[in-house]
């Protein structure tokens, strides 16, 4: 399973690929491609990679699903033995993701394992110089 811990907004979110999640309002339009370049922690199979504050190459790479707003919260403030009363409603404006790939260091984590580099086993030697044989001859 992998799984990023993103800065987006002003908070921090655990976020999987294949999920959607609602953050604050981004300044883009619906169907476009974001990249969140604010990686704290990336999970891959056991491998955490771990951000000193963030990850060195780690993106994620989210789709704007649609605009949203939250459900209404109500602020209801009383000063008893007043006759104060103060009633205030809000709305916080969302944006929603849906979480298209996680990628470490420019490659996704599943292509990342695919290219590993193959040592050979035994040593290559370099081939003799021919212009010292020459000068011998």
């Amino acid at each position: 399973m992998t799984y990023a811990i993103v800065e987006t907004s002003g908070t921090q979110l655990r976020v999987e690929p294949g999920r959607f999640y609602d953050v604050n309002r981004l300044d883009v339009g619906e169907n476009e491609k974001v990249t969140l370049d604010r990686v704290l922690f990336v999970e891959n199979d056991g491998e955490i990679s771990v951000g000193q504050p963030l990850v060195a190459g780690a993106t994620v790479e989210a789709t704007v699903m649609r605009h949203l707003r939250a459900r209404k919260i109500i602020v209801y403030k009383m000063r008893p033995k007043k006759k104060t009363r103060k009633k205030q409603g809000h709305r916080q404006d969302l944006t929603r993701l849906m979480i298209d790939a996680i990628n470490l260091g420019g490659a996704t984590p599943a292509a990342a394992k695919k290219t590993e580099v193959v040592q050979a086993t035994e040593p290559v030697e370099p081939a003799s110089e021919p212009a010292a044989d020459d000068a011998e001859a």
